[in-house]
């Protein structure tokens, strides 16, 4: 099933006084469910600026993607804010920085991810606390609820974030270099668990890497994206 699709897009950004500079254009794609899909390229080829874009932290500059069979305005002004819980409840997203929670728990941290189906105060109800608990399931870490999160180890860590992005219950979850800090073996498990949770969860998963041989071991289908173009499943022709 589509999960999510886009053609002739523009990425890039505003420079101020009306001017825009263009990352890339005509880019065309379709992220699919049960399928664990990898972005490759070059830094500064603007990998990060269409996972920008595809997960709705800034609004392409031509084209609209279609998000989980949707084809919303979600980057208008007027309802930016509802705009962006709605597409939350579609497209879950796990930056490359490690977000920085002293204090809260592994299993804290993964209820963070119910925040788009919460109250306003953020009030995890028994349904919650039922998905946060199966979500650290799913990735292995149940053992991990209680302790603290600055204590685990970046594997660990990289799990919880994964985690949180589960506990969202999105259809999406896209990625950006979720192995960039991990040693080798705690990279594959990650490639592994996404793969799982790809095909045994239905999830459409997207994530960059410049891990090029676990990309061709692991992925479905790989997006290159290089000199202003996407090609899609380039990679997966060289196996």
């Amino acid at each position: 099933m589509k999960q999510l699709f886009f053609e002739n897009l523009t990425i890039g950004y505003k420079i101020g006084r009306g001017k825009t500079k263009v990352v890339a254009e005509g880019l065309s794609a379709t992220l699919e469910s049960g399928k664990l899909t990898c972005l490759l390229g070059r830094n500064g080829t603007g990998k990060s600026t269409l996972l920008r874009t595809l997960a709705g932290l800034q609004p392409p500059l031509n084209g609209q993607p279609t998000v989980a069979g949707r084809r919303e305005k979600q980057f208008s002004t007027v309802n930016y804010q509802l705009s962006i819980v709605n597409y939350q409840l579609s497209v879950a997203l796990v930056l490359t920085e490690r977000p920085d929670l002293r204090n809260f728990t592994a299993s804290e941290v993964v209820g963070l991810g119910r925040t788009p189906h919460t109250n306003f105060w953020g009030t995890l109800r028994e349904n919650d606390r039922r998905i946060v608990a199966e979500s650290l399931q799913l990735v292995g870490i149940e053992s991990l609820a209680n302790r603290p999160f600055e204590t685990l180890s970046d594997g660990e860590q990289q799990k919880v974030v994964i985690a949180k992005a589960l506990a969202q219950q999105t259809p999406i979850i896209i990625l950006d270099e979720p192995t960039a800090f991990l040693d080798y073996p705690s990279k594959r498990e990650v490639f592994e668990l996404l793969k799982k949770l790809a095909h045994e969860h239905d999830k459409a998963i997207l994530l960059t890497t410049h891990d090029i041989a676990l990309a061709k071991e692991f992925a479905d289908r790989t997006w290159l994206l290089a000199d202003g173009k996407l090609l899609v499943d380039a990679m997966l022709d060289e196996k």
